[in-house]
């Protein structure tokens, strides 16, 4: 079966519409982010409409989206809080917006130094943890849809018909996202479902509406210097703030960078999308935007519904920015059950089910990985469970490589004893690397060719020193082979013993230094 996401190209009219598309699933989500980090609606939508807007036309990665996020707004909830311990109701937005400059001035930083490129130390398995994860904080972040709301205020379960119209709409949105591509693909069928299903609740349904969150009215952004102190306090006070909120930014865009370019078969710019993340947050700071990054939910719905070019995400901002100024009236009655579909398939598509078919194939090592990453997202954040992923995964790749330390005997004389060593010598397997030794029982002359081997760290180079003097007390000689000239003038500062022979054919690495 034809990969719907493998689609390189795309055009204008595929783009526009499922630029549209990704629009109307934004509102909700912008206006809920803003609530739970405790600010204005429009704090969210403005920041939904920069970010999106900057990033879709100078961003690294074509088709992706990015706006307002949820991952951003669990940090920014204690932020504000503080911020209005402070200084009163309010001052926590000004101190926000002064954080979010901060935040994109760390990530134009990070972007100019190229530091994105540590993103390729992520393993598969922490991918496919991290993704897992997002799909089950985007499942959950739905179900609060099947409750009575009024603003930020989440009330018990829809009863009775409530509830049964609800679901009736989810599952009829969702039917339609599946079944229209089957038809026709001419028109993203996540918009049909939008419309179709707005239209039969604009004809008499009651239910849930996104004007039940709040109304997206407004006007156009403007600049703000946000109104707090500029002193030393203050940055003492932000600077936390920013440096995670930069983190969890970079971390959740580049991560679905990378997911993008393995859906899409093509490539982006990481760093490129590091800086242009950092001016987009610097504008959105400076115009009372809440800041953002990638979002990976809409930019499936994005590339699920053709979005390839970045007048998607163009088309994106600018609906947006029309929904804010004229489209309110229409946006506001649009039914919570249509977006909820939407989000819904988005789940189903961002889930890797790929997951259960490795159960049994896979090292458990990697399965284990992958359930810690997707655990600790939903637990915690992101950033978070990044960061615990490729720990582990460092510490199981240590602890295995620690056991393929292999010494094979290719030459023995009385006067000399050659070893070949194969595997990686580093503070993972000195231990394992220095008993395989036993200088009583060897000859005058101890040969350790390191063909097939390399020295990784200073650990690996002390052991060496170690194992010289070992032999030199019983006034016998190690010699070493085939190490790289950076392990060879190391060596010789240090003032070893060893006795290093040159070749022809030594091979050029370096070893990792503090």
């Amino acid at each position: 079966m034809k990969n719907p996401f493998t689609k390189k190209r795309g055009n204008v009219k595929d783009d526009v519409l499922s630029g549209l598309t990704v629009a109307l699933a934004l509102v909700p989500e912008a206006i809920a982010f803003a609530f739970v980090a405790g600010v204005p609606p429009l704090t969210g939508m403005y920041a939904a409409f920069i970010v999106c807007l900057i990033t879709s036309l100078f961003g690294g990665r074509p088709g992706m989206i990015s706006a307002a996020a949820g991952s951003l707004a669990v940090v920014m909830v204690a932020l504000v809080y503080e911020g209005n311990q402070r200084g009163g109701d309010g001052v926590g937005l000004e101190y926000l917006l002064a954080t979010v400059v901060l935040m994109g001035v760390i990530q134009l930083i990070i972007g100019g130094l190229k530091l994105s490129r540590f993103i390729r130390l992520v393993p598969h398995p922490v991918m496919m943890g991290f993704v897992n994860g997002l799909a089950v904080v985007i499942f959950l972040a739905q179900i609060n849809m099947f409750k009575e709301r009024s603003g930020a205020v989440v009330g018990d379960w829809l009863q009775g018909s409530a509830m049964v119209t609800m679901v009736g709409l989810v599952l009829l949105t969702m039917a339609i996202i599946w079944l229209l591509p089957k038809l026709t693909k001419a028109i993203p069928s996540s918009l049909i479902a939008i419309l179709v299903v707005t239209g039969i609740v604009m004809a008499g349904v009651n239910t849930q509406t996104v004007g039940d969150l709040s109304s997206v009215a407004g006007g156009f952004p403007m600049p703000h210097l946000p109104n707090i102190p500029f002193t030393w306090d203050t940055l003492v006070f932000i600077f936390p703030y920013a440096l995670i909120l930069a983190a969890v930014g970079l971390i959740e865009s580049l991560m679905t960078v990378q997911l993008v370019d393995e859906l899409t078969e093509t490539r982006g710019s990481g760093n490129r999308e590091s800086v242009v993340l950092g001016i987009a947050n610097v504008v959105a700071g400076f115009f009372k935007g809440m800041g953002g990054c990638a979002l990976i939910g809409q930019t499936l719905i994005n590339i699920r519904s053709g979005g390839r070019g970045r007048t998607s995400g163009f088309a994106a901002s600018i609906a947006l920015i029309l929904f804010i100024l004229v489209g309110a009236p229409f946006i506001d009655r649009i039914p919570m059950a249509a977006l909820t579909g939407v989000m819904f398939i988005v789940v189903i598509s961002t889930f890797e089910w790929a997951t259960f078919a490795t159960v049994g194939k896979a090292p458990k090592s990697d399965i284990m990985v992958i359930l810690i990453v997707t655990g600790v997202t939903v637990a915690f954040d992101l950033a978070i469970a990044v960061l615990v992923g490729v720990i582990v995964s460092a510490l199981v790749f240590a602890w295995k490589s620690s056991k393929h330390i292999n010494l094979m005997k290719t030459k023995d004389e009385p006067d000399e004893r050659i070893y070949v060593l194969d595997g990686l010598l580093y503070f993972g397997s000195v231990r394992e690397f220095s008993e395989r030794f036993d200088p009583s029982n060897d000859p005058q002359n101890v040969v350790i060719d390191f063909r097939d081997s390399r020295v990784c760290d200073l650990s690996g180079l002390e052991a060496l020193n170690a194992l010289a003097e070992r032999y030199r007390k019983i006034s016998k000689t190690l010699h070493l082979r085939h190490l790289s000239t950076d392990c060879q003038a190391m060596l010789k500062q240090a003032g070893t013993l060893v006795d290093i022979e040159v070749m022809d054919d030594d091979p050029h690495y370096s070893v990792a230094r503090i």
